[in-house]
C-alpha cells in the first residue's frame, strides 16, 4: 500500500521515499502508520505486516499488540498453516468506536450514528430551518444526538467525535460560519466548541455541505477517481472539489461556491447573495420552484419541483432540463480550468430523473475543450441523500485515525479506547 503525504503528516515520514524508509534506509513504521495498512479491510498476518514494512518481526508483533489493546484490530481468521500452529489474522475493527455525523440543508437537518468504515448504524432526519439560528439547530442535534446513542446501546465514551456540514461558508480550521448568505445569527458562531461543549469534548469538525456531500460520493463510489467535482443542485447550488484523492478548499474555505458565478443572461434577476444573474438565481431549485408557481403551479421547495418532474409534468421538465444547461455553462469552464475526470450531480433536483443531467451534458461536452472532456463522466449521485451524512463521518474518522492520532491517541490515553 501506498501512503499518501496526508497519510503520514505528523510521523516526520519523508514523502519522497517509501512510506516505511528513512533517510538512512531503516524502517520507521509507528503503530499509527501499522494501523493505516489494515485500514484497507484486508486481514493480514504479522508475518505479512514484516514483509509490507520492512520492520523487524518482533517490532511488528509490539505495534500489533498494542493496536489489539487498543481494540482499533482484532483476530480475524486463522491463516493457512504450512505446518505447526497456524497464524493469526488481524483486521481493522470499524466497531471499535463510532461517530456522530450532521448534514444541515437549508429546509432539512440529518444525523446519524456510524461506525469507523462510515456504515450507518442509526440515524434521523427532520424539517428544520438554517435560518431558525445556531442554538435552535444546534440544540437539536445535541439532543437528537444523545437519543440516537441511547437507542443504539452505545456507550458515550466510545464516541470518536462529531462531524457537521452547514450549507454555507466555513472556516474549516475554526469551525466558525463566515458570512453564510442563508443564514442570519451563524456568522462567526463558534459551532466546533459548542458541539465539544455538549459531547464530552470530543473532536468536532466543521465543514460546508457540499465539501463533506463531496467526500461522502468520493468515499463511497469514486476513491479510484483523484479528480472529482460534486455538484449540489438544491434550493441552492455549489460544488465539492476532490483535487489528487483530497478535499480542496482553497485559502478561505470558498473553493467550490459556483453557484454565485454570473451567467450573462441573468443578469436582472437578483440572487439573496444581494447580486445579480448569479446561477443559484436562475438554476437552483429555489428559483425554478419561484418560476413554477409564477405559472400556477403549487411549488415552493426543490422537492415540490422534484414531485412535479416526477410527476410528468411539462414545465417542470423543460425547466429542469434549462436549469442543467444553465449549470453546464459554468462547468464547462470549470472542466478546462480543473480537468476532473468525473462529475457527480446531486441533490435533491438530481433525483427528478435524466433531465438536469440531459442538460448539463448537453452544455459541458459541447462547449469543453475535448482533451478534457474525452474520459469525462458527467453522472448522477449514487449516495442520494446520505452523502452529507457519510462525508460528516469520514471527515471526522479520517481526522482522529489519521497515523500522528492514533498515536497520540495510544501513548496518552492507553485504555481510551479498549
Amino acid at each position: 500500500m501506498c501512503f499518501t503525504s496526508a497519510m503520514l503528516e505528523g510521523v516526520g515520514v519523508t514523502t519522497s521515499r517509501p512510506a516505511y524508509v528513512q533517510p538512512d534506509g531503516t524502517s520507521m513504521y509507528s503503530a499509527g502508520s501499522l494501523f493505516q495498512l489494515l485500514r484497507d479491510g484486508r486481514p493480514r498476518t504479522r508475518a505479512e505486516l514484516a514483509a509490507e514494512t520492512g520492520l523487524a518481526r518482533s517490532t511488528v508483533t509490539q505495534r500489533v499488540d498494542a493496536l489489539l489493546a487498543s481494540n482499533l484490530i482484532g483476530p480475524a481468521d486463522k491463516a493457512a498453516s504450512t505446518g505447526g500452529r497456524p497464524p493469526t489474522r488481524f483486521a481493522f475493527n470499524p466497531n471499535a468506536r463510532y461517530v456522530l455525523a450532521a448534514d444541515i440543508g437549508a429546509t432539512h437537518a440529518r444525523l446519524a450514528i456510524t461506525d469507523l468504515a462510515a456504515q450507518v448504524l442509526a440515524q434521523s432526519a427532520d424539517d428544520l430551518l438554517v435560518a431558525a439560528g445556531p442554538e435552535t439547530v444546534l440544540d437539536w442535534v445535541d439532543r437528537t444526538g444523545h437519543e440516537l446513542i441511547r437507542q443504539a446501546g452505545r456507550d458515550p465514551a466510545d464516541l470518536l467525535g462529531v462531524g457537521i456540514g452547514l450549507p454555507g461558508p466555513v472556516e474549516h480550521s475554526t469551525g466558525r460560519p463566515v458570512s453564510p448568505p442563508i443564514m442570519p445569527g451563524w456568522d462567526g458562531f463558534d459551532v466546533q466548541g459548542y458541539l465539544q461543549d455538549r459531547f464530552g469534548g470530543v473532536v468536532a469538525l466543521v465543514d460546508n455541505d457540499v465539501n463533506i456531500m463531496a467526500l461522502g460520493e468520493h468515499n463511497v463510489a469514486w476513491s479510484d477517481a483523484p479528480h472529482m467535482m460534486f455538484v449540489k443542485v438544491a434550493t441552492g447550488i455549489g460544488s465539492g472539489l476532490i483535487s489528487d484523492g483530497r478535499l480542496h478548499r482553497g485559502a478561505q474555505g470558498a473553493a467550490g461556491d459556483m453557484g454565485h458565478l454570473q451567467l450573462p443572461h441573468g443578469a436582472d434577476i437578483v440572487c439573496r447573495c444581494g447580486n445579480t444573474g448569479c446561477l443559484e438565481a436562475v438554476a437552483s431549485g429555489a428559483a425554478i420552484a419561484a418560476k413554477l408557481a409564477a405559472r400556477g403551479m403549487q411549488a415552493s421547495t426543490s422537492f415540490d419541483v422534484v414531485a412535479l418532474a416526477r410527476g410528468g409534468n411539462i414545465e417542470a421538465l423543460q425547466l429542469l432540463r434549462q436549469a442543467g444547461r444553465d449549470i453546464g455553462e459554468v462547468l464547462a469552464a470549470a472542466v478546462s480550468l480543473f480537468n476532473p475526470s468525473v462529475i457527480v450531480i446531486g441533490g435533491s433536483l438530481s433525483q427528478a430523473g435524466e433531465h438536469l443531467i440531459a442538460g448539463v451534458r448537453e452544455i459541458v461536452y459541447r462547449r469543453s475543450l475535448p482533451l478534457a472532456t474525452q474520459d469525462l463522466r458527467i453522472v448522477q449521485s449514487t449516495t442520494g441523500d446520505r452523502a452529507g451524512i457519510i462525508g460528516a463521518a469520514v471527515m471526522v474518522i479520517d481526522h482522529a485515525l489519521a497515523p500522528a492520532q492514533v498515536d497520540y491517541l495510544m501513548s496518552a490515553t492507553p485504555a481510551a479506547m479498549s
